[in-house]
């Protein structure tokens, strides 16, 4: 059972590997027009702080998870003892 999976998931990785190099031989009209037009460094810009509000959250959200996981932690202390 063990060989039927590994025998699927490289068959799977290998035609995902294959769709990538179909896509490197087409040339895009859209990048090509924003390099030109100088608008690709606004989509970069737009994409980083997208990703940077997104690793902003995570990190917050991480810290008030530490948090509560704390508060329980000492709740259950105190109830033991």
């Amino acid at each position: 059972m063990k060989i039927f999976f590994k025998k699927i998931s490289l068959f799977i990785c290998l035609v995902f590997a294959s769709f990538s190099l179909f896509a490197q031989n087409q040339d895009v009209e859209m990048a090509d027009a924003f390099r030109a037009d100088g608008k690709i460094y606004v989509v970069i810009a737009v994409i980083s702080v997208v990703l940077a509000g997104m690793f902003f959250y995570l990190f917050k959200l991480d810290k008030k998870i530490t948090n509560v996981e704390q508060q329980v932690e000492d709740l259950t202390e105190q109830t033991q003892v």
